[in-house]
């Protein structure tokens, strides 16, 4: 069994055949419009899936994938010429998901981006609901602190006052025993 950095190398370079083959030597015009991403090997070596982006509508890209793989073929005899390995890969071409997961990711982005401005135009237009200082603002302090402060008590309120010291002071009873 291969290391994946063989592994690894080895697809690249299959990404680098492939292309240049289907530019110079695979003459078929429907492959014209075509773009190979990436290519994946197994840890055996002994199969690659090849991707491919294509730029057109789903005619095209349908068109583009059977001519790939009606040259396989030539495809995979080129990679076995220009690698010098023992087995050469058998190639399997996938259409490549990234370019309209990125399309799709673009479209999300722009959908919260037009949410962020309708609530920040939104913000922009608000009041507060309350008061416009929610805090509590300090007591003003009375004028006359050096007066004496039992002197503003009716005489009915000082008294008051005396009693309720002095019920205060009294001995708790032993009523609960």
């Amino acid at each position: 069994m291969a290391d994946s950095a063989r592994a690894r190398r080895l697809a690249k370079r299959i990404v680098a055949i492939v292309a240049t083959e289907i530019e110079h030597q695979v003459k078929d015009p429907r492959l014209a419009m075509l773009t190979i991403t990436a290519a994946t090997v197994t840890p055996d070596l002994r199969d690659a899936v090849v991707y491919y982006t294509v730029y057109g509508d789903a005619e095209e890209t349908a068109a583009t994938g059977a001519a790939l793989t009606s040259a396989t073929g030539v495809l995979r005899s080129a990679v076995g010429k220009q690698t010098g390995i023992k087995f050469t890969p058998t190639l399997a071409f996938k259409l490549d998901q990234v370019p309209d997961g990125a399309r799709r990711m673009n479209e999300l982005l722009a959908v919260a981006q037009a949410a962020d401005a309708a609530v920040a135009a939104q913000a922009a237009q608000a009041r507060y609901a309350g008061d416009a200082d929610p805090y509590k603002s300090p007591r003003e302090v009375a004028e006359d602190l050096d007066e004496d402060p039992d002197e503003d008590l009716d005489s009915d309120d000082a008294e008051d006052l005396e009693d309720s010291d002095t019920d205060a002071s009294t001995e708790p009873t032993d009523a609960g025993r």
